[in-house]
């Protein structure tokens, strides 16, 4: 792009790398084996993103401790993994991060579902009738499915969403989607959790919509026309910071739009036109 780094005085100006490079490229920083690799989900008519990962134990240390910065101890919690599809395949960043979390966890319930609605349903019971916090981790479409075949009302569950219909069902907008868990599964607000294959970190939203970065991951918006007109806040396309990204690439320019709020926080509306659809597919607001 011709951007000399010594003329860099300004985090807007570090250019950031298109994320479709993951897909044709191997984007490394350093010299390390290539043995391990997070691997986008994608479908059967796309190319899947491969992420590079030369520690690994970098990647618990980002969402361990984003993990903390927003819910605590994973200790205080059950931690219960809904996502069908995910564990049926290699290379998700987004299966460690939960099989971690639920092993740090260590309660009894915790633990991963495959489809056993039965005994998920079961586990929820036994643990709102103990009043033990719990925190569901679910890819949209099983959250969904689930909560058409048992619904019920959680008072001590907390239900995270990651995105992502598969091709599993009709996209609905975020909006829809919440009504529809709350309604379902009887609670106010549906937590969300934004991530990538690409980044080694995480943002969340407890429950308005409203993603939150951990202080190593921020966003930048840049204009859809002119993608190096690059702002710290307003609406846009998000380029991202990640510096748990050590060994890779740090400064990534995602496909993803929304809103940027002066105070660091952002609204995800859905993704540019013509840019793949994803395994953990956005919605529109």
């Amino acid at each position: 792009m011709g951007v000399n780094p010594a003329q860099v005085k300004t985090i807007e100006s570090i250019p950031a790398l298109p994320v479709s490079f993951f897909k044709t490229h191997t984007i490394v920083t350093g010299d390390f084996p290539l043995d391990r690799f997070f691997e986008s989900s994608g479908t059967t008519q796309t190319i899947n993103s491969r992420h590079w990962v030369a520690d690994v134990d970098l990647y618990r240390q980002s969402f361990s401790k984003a993990f903390e910065l927003f819910y605590g101890r994973p200790q205080d919690w059950a931690i219960i993994g809904l996502l069908p599809a995910y564990l049926e395949r290699q290379g998700s960043s987004l299966v460690l991060m939960v099989d971690e979390l639920i092993k740090a966890s260590g309660h009894p319930s915790s633990g991963f579902y495959l489809y056993d609605h039965d005994a998920l349903s079961e586990t929820l019971r036994l643990n709102e009738s103990a009043g033990q916090k719990t925190l569901l981790i679910g890819v949209t479409f099983a959250l969904l499915d689930f909560a058409e075949s048992y619904p019920q009302r959680l008072v001590h569950t907390t239900i995270m969403e990651t995105g992502g219909m598969k091709g599993r069902r009709r996209e609905l907008t975020r909006t829809e989607l919440h009504e529809t868990l709350c309604a379902g599964l009887g609670v106010t607000k549906i937590h969300s959790e934004y991530g990538m294959t690409e980044l080694l970190s995480q943002a969340y939203s407890l429950g308005d919509g409203l993603y939150q970065c951990p202080p190593w991951m921020r966003l930048l918006v840049r204009d859809e026309t002119d993608p190096q007109q690059v702002h710290c806040s307003g609406r846009g396309v998000f380029n991202i910071i990640d510096l748990a990204n050590a060994h890779s690439i740090g400064f990534i320019a995602t496909d993803d739009m929304g809103v940027l709020h002066p105070d660091g926080s952002f609204e995800v509306w859905g993704r540019m036109d013509n840019s793949d659809i994803r395994g953990c597919s956005l919605m529109a607001p």
